[in-house]
């Protein structure tokens, strides 16, 4: 392909050549500053001693290329071995989906929650802790008050009407929920509802509260003695403790007498529970039923304009509650009418002001609208949906905002403040039932029951960690980590292991999680899995900052379970427990750096060691330790253990560990050039990860300077870089998501879509990889990644593929004569290949890609004269 009719017409050569032969080697003394001198032995002289030179030069040569080829391997399959390829790019998808969900700027955000049962934000002081305050009402009625309260703000759940039927034709209702979703509170708006027109009446006791530690037989005792039999037509509420260890949960019998009772006595009952192995069969029953949480817009607008019209007053009835069984949609701020249930009576209402008042109190309805859908606040809140006393809160920092109580700064700390309440409740007081003798005859603590008492925080806690990844592979962590947390907390016990009591519904139910269809990576290809996710941005973020700022005897188990999820060979469970892993660091850099990044960095296996790389990366995000992460990776770079400066070189390819990139890349370079090059892969292959940022221009012109050095370390350096730069795809090193130049050609080779989509780039792209291919060490690999990029030009099936990068990269590659003949040779080659042969028509079109047509014509118009 020499000349234009050979590039019409490939022409067969004389004699097949081997798949492996040598390429043709190009013209000593190249006008791009080869270094065939050094590396291509003299002509052979016709004495002895000139052969036997030259014979001894041919075998160096060989072994310095045996030598390069070992260099140009996958410095991560060390411990799966040499023909098993690493799947960078499932670890760096993974590492981008957790940087992702811990990115919402809340991982340092300090909140006042010295009495997380209150919050005062400016003049506000409202209750947030609905779980505890509704243990504080033991045995007792319901005042009327609060009934009141409830059937004019209470938000009707989907399905409501649905609930009120089963409970009015079975007496009976056994009500499932997560704690603070508005359970209780739906339960007392059924018992208010079918006790209005009841045999109670009107009476004070209509709707009881029962005690929770009582239980389901005592309370249909209970209802059966009616209180000298004066109660009848009552309503009760019930929260039984099933989660104490060596508490039972009622069976079927128990709920089958109560009912009865009920019956007899005209009566009706809530039994409230959470969702959980515990209570599973008491949902599956008859009596059984899940209570969603009410819809957050609905709440929000309720609790807004109840806050509005408390400061400014309501001359013409505009706020107001309601619920949508009445005909009203629930009021709140989409401008639906108002009533209250008991057909538009107002008692309790303030009123007075004129029309001037009516009209500031819609304009605050319209503001507040625009304020709630406010990009900064909604980022601030960071939850996909707010539960009651959460919706209580943030109307509050609205309503107080509008009136000027609460200033801007203050309204976003209150919002992001939300998550760290959840959280708090969350983990508050998880053992200390472990700690309190079972209800009855007061023997020993029962602690029997670790396992299922942990196995909820666990799993927040690996879905903080993992959130992105997998739901089996959420749940298989989160089990690893009850194992740890049961151990940590009784040593002396082997914790049970229950096999058979998973409920996803109520994992998502418990953690305010939520799944997705997705993609998973499975050794190499993407399939589609179940995902899971929190239920809003703050919370993994909010999660992780309980767990080691307020709760440090967890920290020994978690630093455990995070050091076996390193080992995990898949990417998606490493890579985000080593995100996770550097934003604990950052809480707490002594503890994180003594317990998991300095002994994972000196691991023997390159899995661990690229754990404490990502988790040394994730630190220097942060502006607040970037100069003490710098400060170590540059003391590993220098005089680390090999094992250190393996990490540390890791750790420089991500572009943070240093003050500038040429820092980085003079840290590399000592790397990658100490004993004999013993690191020059691992240091080779983060070279290549920094061509991928905007410095790329600095990397080349320093690639360059490589290739020219007097040391052949350096040179080595350079020429593995360049060839690991034609085999290393984009999306193995490549931290932008799909959207960007780079990020759409996640499947080019890095070479290829750096000369595509960076065309100032591809005169030095193109020098360096000559510069490959006229180097007697590292022809034949680089003539094999020269091989891999030409058969890139279009898929299997035709579609054009990298074309675009080739057409920019071969002019440039081949603008000597010499280059074109060795292009012309090597399609020959390829066409030749017995296992995959490339056809006629494809090397005419790379030689028309490479050749231009004008260049063709000259060179043609030459060999005729």
């Amino acid at each position: 392909m020499a000349d234009e009719a050979v590039a019409e017409h490939p022409a067969e050569p004389a004699a097949p050549k081997a798949k492996d032969a040598r390429a043709p080697e190009a013209p000593r003394g190249g006008a791009r500053g080869d270094d065939n001198a050094k590396d291509t032995p003299d002509a052979p002289g016709s004495s002895d001693a000139a052969d036997a030179e030259a014979a001894e030069r041919e075998k160096e040569r060989e072994r310095a290329a045996d030598r390069f080829k070992d260099r140009t391997r996958d410095p991560l399959a060390e411990e799966q071995g040499e023909e098993e390829p690493t799947d960078a790019a499932a670890a760096t998808r993974a590492r981008r989906s957790g940087q992702k969900l811990l990115a919402s700027g809340r991982d340092l955000i300090g909140f006042d929650r010295s009495d997380v049962g209150r919050l005062h934000i400016g003049d506000i002081n409202i209750g947030l802790d609905a779980r505890r305050s509704g243990l504080s009402m033991r045995d007792g009625p319901v005042p009327e008050e609060e009934l009141l309260r409830i059937r004019r703000t209470h938000i009707e759940p989907e399905g409501y009407v649905r609930l009120r039927r089963a409970l009015e034709a079975r007496r009976l209702l056994v009500l499932g929920g997560a704690p603070g979703t508005g359970r209780a509170s739906t339960a007392l708006a059924l018992l208010e509802e079918v006790t209005r027109d009841g045999e109670s009446g009107q009476s004070a006791e209509r709707v009881r509260r029962a005690d929770p530690e009582r239980g389901v037989r005592e309370l249909a005792a209970q209802v059966v003695a009616g209180e000298g039999g004066r109660l009848r037509g009552t309503g009760y509420l019930l929260e039984p403790a099933l989660d104490r260890p060596g508490t039972l949960p009622p069976d079927g019998m128990d709920l089958d007498q109560l009912a009865s009772a009920l019956a007899e006595r005209g009566s009706y009952a809530v039994v409230v529970v959470s969702v959980g192995s515990a209570a599973n069969p008491l949902l599956a029953g008859r009596y059984g039923a899940i209570c969603p949480p009410a819809p957050t817009r609905e709440l929000v607008a309720v609790r807004l304009r109840k806050r509005l019209e408390e400061e400014h007053g309501d001359p013409v009835r505009v706020g107001g509650g309601g619920s949508a069984r009445d005909g009203d949609g629930g009021g709140g701020l989409d401008g639906h009418a108002d009533r209250d249930r008991d057909g538009g009576r107002d008692e309790g209402r303030p009123r007075g002001g004129g029309p001037d008042e009516a009209g500031s109190l819609s304009r605050l309805l319209e503001r507040a609208a625009e304020l709630r859908e406010d990009p900064e606040v909604t980022e601030a809140v960071g939850l996909d949906d707010l539960r009651p006393a959460e919706a209580e809160l943030f109307a509050s920092l609205l309503a107080g905002h509008l009136l000027g109580s609460v200033g801007r700064e203050e309204l976003l700390s209150g919002c992001r403040g939300l998550a760290a309440v959840q959280a708090y409740e969350w983990f508050a007081g998880v053992d200390r039932a472990l700690a309190a003798p079972p209800p009855g005859d007061g023997r020993a603590p029962v602690r029997s029951g670790t396992a299922a008492l942990f196995h909820p925080v666990a799993f927040r806690i690996a879905l903080a960690v993992l959130g992105g990844a997998s739901h089996s592979a959420v749940s298989a962590a989160a089990h690893l980590l009850t194992w740890e947390l049961s151990v940590q907390s009784d040593p002396d016990s082997t914790p049970a292991r229950p096999l058979f009591c998973d409920d996803p519904e109520s994992d998502l139910a418990l953690s305010r999680a939520r799944p997705a269809d997705g993609p998973v990576d499975v050794a190499g290809a993407e399939v589609t899995g179940r995902l899971i996710f929190y239920r809003g941005a703050a919370l993994p973020a909010a999660v992780l900052a309980e767990l080691w700022d307020r709760h440090f005897p967890v920290r020994a188990p978690v630093v455990r379970w995070l050091r076996l999820l390193a080992d995990d060979p898949r990417p998606q469970v490493s890579m985000r427990a080593a995100v996770a892993a550097g934003e604990l660091s950052v809480r707490d850099f002594e503890h994180g750096y003594a317990e998991l990044v300095r002994p994972l960095a000196e691991a023997p296996t390159p899995r661990r060691r690229v754990f404490a790389a990502t988790a040394l990366d994730q630190a220097a995000g942060h502006a607040s330790h970037r100069r003490a992460v710098r400060k170590v990776v540059e003391d590993w770079s220098r005089h680390g253990t090999p094992a250190l400066r393996w990490t540390a070189a890791m750790a420089l390819g991500y572009g943070r560990s240093a003050d500038s990139m040429d820092d980085t890349l003079d840290a590399l370079a000592r790397i990658g050039v100490r004993d004999d090059g013993e690191q020059l892969a691992v240091a080779s292959l983060n070279v290549v990860r920094l061509l991928t940022l905007p410095e790329c221009a600095t990397v080349l012109r320093r690639l360059a300077d490589w290739t020219g050095h007097r040391g052949e370390e350096y040179q080595d350096l350079a020429l593995v870089s360049i060839v690991r730069l034609a085999l290393t795809d984009v999306d193995e090193v490549l931290d932008d998501e799909p959207g960007t130049p780079l990020g759409d050609r996640g499947d080019w080779p890095l070479l290829l879509a750096l000369a595509a989509t960076r065309p100032e780039l591809t005169g030095k792209l193109a020098d360096l990889f000559w510069t490959a291919l006229n180097t007697a060490r590292s022809r034949d690999v680089a003539f094999d990644a020269l091989e891999t990029l030409l058969r890139s030009a279009s898929r299997k099936d035709g579609r054009e593929w990298t074309r675009e990068g080739l057409a920019a990269l071969l002019p440039a590659l081949t603008a000597e004569e010499h280059d074109r003949r060795r292009l012309d040779w090597l399609l020959q080659r390829m066409m030749r290949d017995q296992d995959r042969p490339l056809t006629e028509e494809r090397a005419r079109a790379l030689w028309r890609l490479a050749v231009p047509a004008r260049q063709r014509r000259s060179e043609e118009e030459e060999s005729h004269g």
